[in-house]
């Protein structure tokens, strides 16, 4: 594709190719010092969408389907999801708007987390917020430490934290380093909670449901899936802790039987 980039923005790998144009702009010498620079963008519509992936109704909004999760297992995926999304635009020069992206994800975590613990946001904004810096700058986090066994250092979960401020020299790895995120203990913890993550039972043995990959659970033209089927995908988990009776329902493929029954009763 051929454009003029002062007038039209060329796309180009989930950026905009623009070229900057301002007469006012001048050096200690009376020169013009922007026009002509080429610069990469945010579009506008890349913003747009990942905050309706939090919105409602034009409002930031909880997610229901990490209710069962711990604070730490929510922390983490919301800030992995945050960390994940804003380091790839800071080549932007406008990568400040993502303030928005920061303000609508952090809601909805502070949300997710009131309605778990039936309280309200401020208390446990109050609780969860640390100041940490980046880049020479304070930033403000919603940090969640988990203690390990002694002489192991504890693991840490933090939402937000990254300077917006424009990075000319970032640079975009298609293969990040691997990082220890402990999955493993996860599991062992949502074992140890005792309680079923699909009817909420406290009634044991408990057993964890598997499936080999998570694209199984999301195939396009399916309809009425489970409730489990839901859970499993939104949380993107191939692990569900579940009492014996929910995970016999399952490979029955009778398990909306008790969601049925429950809304009869209801109504």
């Amino acid at each position: 594709m051929i454009t003029h980039a002062r007038h039209h923005a060329a796309r180009f790998l989930g950026y905009e190719v623009v070229a900057l144009h301002a007469d006012e702009k001048h050096d200690q010498r009376g020169q013009r010092i922007v026009n002509g620079l080429v610069r990469l963008k945010v579009p506008n519509d890349v913003i747009v969408k990942q905050c309706r992936r939090y919105m409602r109704d034009g409002k930031a909004v909880h997610r229901p389907e990490r209710l069962h999760d711990d604070d730490f297992s929510i922390v983490s995926q919301y800030g992995a999801e945050y960390r994940g999304f804003v380091q790839y635009y800071l080549l932007a020069f406008n990568a400040h708007r993502l303030g928005r992206v920061h303000q609508v994800m952090r809601t909805s975590l502070l949300g997710t987390l009131a309605n778990k613990h039936k309280t309200k946001i401020a208390p446990i904004y109050r609780r969860l917020r640390t100041e940490v810096e980046d880049r020479g700058r304070t930033q403000t986090a919603l940090v969640v430490t988990r203690e390990r066994s002694e002489g192991q250092k504890p693991l840490v979960a933090m939402f937000g934290g990254i300077s917006l401020a424009w990075k000319e020299d970032a640079i975009v790895s298609d293969r990040p380093p691997r990082i220890d995120s402990g999955v493993r203990s996860e599991v062992v913890q949502r074992l140890l909670a005792q309680k079923c993550e699909h009817c909420g039972s406290e009634e044991g043995p408990f057993e964890v449901h598997h499936v080999r990959r998570l694209a199984d659970l999301d195939r396009p033209g399916r309809r009425n899936q489970p409730l489990w089927v839901k859970r499993m995908a939104s949380r993107r988990r191939k692990t569900l802790v579940i009492c014996t009776r929910c995970h016999q329902d399952i490979h029955r493929d009778r398990s909306g039987w008790r969601e049925r029954i429950r809304h009869w009763k209801a109504g």
